[in-house]
């Protein structure tokens, strides 16, 4: 889920937008409602020539309604949780003066919820009803409360406004999820009936800004049927051109459960392996396409494990991924098909046999020589996660050696962030761990022990030991090292000083680690 995330925030164009203009902007939501709500309430009659001659862009409409929506929902979200918080501390007064705001802002929710949607659904209508009275039963209540002093009085109603705040929150949580799905219906129903490319891609992008708002809002566009029509445009040649914004917004949908399972039931996964095995695709649509992939075969998803379709092409997916990762034209695509391939290693072990067999050793330390492929650290995070579930393998270690892997490897303990950012210096700390990892792993055949100290992979493995600042502090990088110094002194008993044989070697592993997790300054 990580690397999906760094891949979408990596695409996201920074739009500069003057501060006046967003303070106006954000003014629109935050004014004192309690004078705003009335006059809102109150429509400025227009006759009906005057109506037929307004122009309307259908998909800026919808657009707008949902983050006009998304806006609101969120300013009353938080009233709410401000209540329930100065309710916890007796402060009446400001209790009071939240649940007008969020009451007035109730109303200002409904009413243009209303003026955008002529015929609101009957369900939606309930509970807007309901919600509107519990709004201002809490304000009556609530008012109530700052005009006595009586402590009885006072715990008594705290019990009864604590019921009806949950109650509003519930009311208001279904309402803005069925109105969410309502316009949601549209975007789907624009995708699914048009012809026209420029309406089609204007609803796909939609789409996809909805699904950069959270799970929630994810799980409302799968359930209302997006993700059936975004492979309906994908499975149409006369769409091809719309084919990898399709597949982008999917990836996006997919990061919840019931993603997942809509794709399974469209038999997405069949679809996305015809687009990566078809060459003549753009190299654009199947790196998408591999995200889609990525996407659904996470390790952090328990629920992905149920993906029977998936094994079924997973030889021709796999096959498909690791060409892409071969002529790769770029550092983006070649991060998409890694990171996909590195999940399908945790997927099913299978995997891992059917990469030794296409030669993806050889592949793949190839692309970590190649500066236009492996760029960042993000990339070398995929790939030595590769080669981490496949040096389980017996074979696997011949392999190594003939592609001269171990000097690689080296190279990947010295990963260091160029900046501070938080999510390069993670990356970092993971290839580290997972070089260390392959190393022991590896080391399990003499040859590669031998060759690794003769490479000098051990006073390496120690500094990372010895040296917090070496491993950002990572005990995770730690524990890697140490176990794989462990296999390498093993087979080399004799490249290990005493004193490092004393403290890293000898003790038991949590002693070793609680020796160096302790030190601040190398001491060596």
């Amino acid at each position: 889920m990580t690397i999906i995330c760094i891949i979408l925030y990596s695409r996201m164009h920074l739009i500069r937008v003057d501060s006046v203009h967003r303070w106006m902007e954000d003014l629109r939501y935050m004014t004192e409602v309690e004078c705003m709500c009335i006059l809102q309430s109150k429509p400025i009659s227009v006759d009906e020539d005057a109506q037929s001659e307004l122009i309307i862009n259908p998909e800026h409409t919808v657009r707008d309604n949902l983050q006009t929506l998304l806006k609101r929902a969120f300013i009353i979200s938080t009233e709410l949780t401000k209540m329930f918080q100065k309710l916890e501390k007796n402060r009446w007064q400001r209790v009071h003066s939240t649940a007008v705001r969020a009451n007035c802002h109730v109303r200002s929710l409904v009413n243009e919820y209303n003026s955008f949607t002529r015929n609101s659904p009957a369900e939606i209508q309930k509970y807007e009803k309901a919600l509107l009275e519990k709004c201002m039963e809490l304000t009556i209540i609530t008012e109530r409360c700052i005009h006595t002093e009586d402590e009885y009085f006072l715990m008594s109603m705290k019990d009864s406004i604590h019921e009806i705040l949950t109650s509003v929150g519930e009311s208001f949580s279904h309402m803005i999820d069925m109105a969410l799905a309502n316009e949601i219906q549209v975007l789907v129903r624009q995708i699914e009936l048009s012809d026209n490319m420029y309406t089609i891609g204007t609803a796909i992008s939609s789409l996809l800004s909805l699904t950069q708002e959270g799970a929630r809002l994810c799980t409302i566009i799968a359930k209302e049927g997006a993700v059936v029509a975004l492979f309906k445009i994908c499975r149409q040649d006369c769409f091809s051109c719309l084919c990898a914004h399709a597949l982008r917004t999917l990836a996006s949908i997919c990061c919840v459960e019931e993603g997942i399972s809509q794709l399974e039931k469209v038999d997405g996964i069949l679809c996305l392996a015809d687009i990566l095995t078809d060459e003549t695709n753009p190299e654009e649509m199947r790196a998408e396409a591999a995200a889609v992939v990525a996407q659904i075969t996470s390790p952090h998803y328990t629920f992905t494990q149920h993906l029977g379709s998936f094994l079924e092409n997973m030889e021709d997916i796999v096959t498909a991924l690791i060409k892409l990762c071969q002529h790769a034209s770029s550092g983006e695509v070649f991060l998409l098909a890694s990171a996909a391939l590195a999940n399908i290693t945790f997927f099913d072990t299978m995997a891992c046999e059917i990469l030794l067999q296409l030669s993806a050793v050889r592949i793949l330390f190839e692309a970590c020589r190649d500066r236009k492929r492996v760029d960042t650290p993000y990339s070398k995070d995929q790939v030595v996660t590769v080669f981490a579930n496949m040096s389980v393998l017996d074979h696997c270690a011949s392999e190594v050696i003939q592609e001269s892997g171990i000097e690689c490897l080296l190279e990947m303990l010295f990963e260091k962030p160029s900046t501070s950012n938080p999510a390069e210096v993670a990356a970092c700390e993971r290839v580290q761990q997972k070089a260390a990892v392959t190393l022991a792993r590896l080391s399990r055949d003499p040859v590669v022990a031998h060759t690794a100290t003769k490479l000098n992979c051990i006073p390496r493995l120690i500094e990372l030991c010895r040296s917090p600042a070496e491993r950002s502090n990572s005990d995770s990088v730690l524990v890697a090292c140490l176990a794989a110094l462990r296999r390498l002194a093993a087979g080399c008993p004799e490249s290990i000083d005493d004193s490092d044989f004393q403290q890293l070697i000898k003790p038991r592993l949590v002693d070793s680690f609680l020796l160096c997790s302790n030190m601040e300054e190398s001491f060596v």
